[in-house]
């Protein structure tokens, strides 16, 4: 599938995981925090990635037998967002906390792994829920 990068286009994003999610037969809680980590995903490629430019954001997914993936690519700027992820520091009052990448750190601790990588100038980003063994039988996928 592919969106303009502008937010009133993203809860296509969602619709797309949600049925893929279902169709993998993912447990409820592992089904939110996929649609979590790519609903972070996509708002930071709109918002920090295109910063508002026109732009592309393609949508792809699928279901192994031990796994449900979504992979994101984009021609923003190489951006590996991981490099804005940052533990909370629970410490500090939350009036001193620095602002930024907490949104990050929740959405990619959320799914089993996420990768980065920059391919021929674009952004392709790769988020990974795995599956339990009852959903992994023969025929699924």
């Amino acid at each position: 599938m592919r969106i303009p990068a502008r937010l009133a286009c993203l809860d296509r994003v969602a619709e797309f995981v949600l049925g893929l999610g279902a169709r993998a037969a993912l447990p409820e809680s592992s089904l939110y925090r996929l649609r979590l980590a790519a609903d972070e995903l996509a708002t930071n490629i709109v918002m920090h990635g295109y910063r508002g430019t026109a732009g592309e954001i393609s949508v792809d997914g699928g279901i192994d037998p031990d796994q449900v993936w979504v992979r994101f690519e984009d021609d923003a700027p190489a951006f590996d967002p991981r490099q804005g992820m940052r533990a909370p520091v629970l410490d500090v009052p939350l009036a001193e906390r620095q602002i930024g990448g907490l949104g990050v750190f929740l959405a990619f601790t959320a799914v089993d792994s996420f990768e980065y990588e920059l391919v021929a100038g674009r952004n392709v980003s790769t988020l990974v829920m795995r599956r339990p063994a009852t959903a992994a039988g023969p025929g699924t996928g």
